[in-house]
């Protein structure tokens, strides 16, 4: 079982130890790997063969910003969930690049998540569907949660 981080660059890596901090609480292993939809698409179908032939259950997390092909082309090529989740800086970023990451053709299911702390905790509860001790840390989050309110 692991997250695998699909990042269109470099940059994005900051961001996604937020993400993937989350994971470790949870003893989620990850991996990063970058590749621009854009820049290097052959690349891009190299990855999702290679993560299409990996047996292990998986989720793919894509982080990135301006515009996002990259999670609409791991959402139509992998056998795996796909969580998309954008790292805007401000507000601004925010209402400019946006539509990027929610308007995706038929066929292409790919979740947007915002809060680098949610995409994690989706990740979790997907891959904690076929993992019982997994299954019992999500439960003791989620009671650990309740009881502060």
């Amino acid at each position: 079982m692991k997250v695998t981080f699909l990042l269109g660059s470099k940059s994005d890596e900051e961001f996604t130890s937020k993400i993937s901090a989350v994971l470790d609480e949870f003893g989620v292993p990850s991996e990063i790997v970058v590749a621009s939809a854009h820049k290097v698409p052959e690349k891009v179908v190299e990855i999702m063969d290679a993560l299409n032939a990996d047996p292990q259950p998986q989720v793919v997390i894509t982080v990135v910003g301006m515009s996002n092909g990259l999670a609409g082309v791991a959402a139509a090529s992998l056998v795996h969930p796909v969580i998309n989740c954008p790292p805007y800086k401000n507000l601004e970023e925010y209402m400019v690049d946006i539509n990027s990451n929610l308007r995706y053709p038929s066929e292409v299911p790919s979740m947007t998540v915002l809060s680098a702390k949610n995409a994690a905790l989706a990740a979790v509860k997907i891959l904690a569907e076929g993992d019982s001790d997994l299954k019992a840390k999500v439960v003791e989050r989620i009671e650990k949660m309740k009881a502060k309110y």
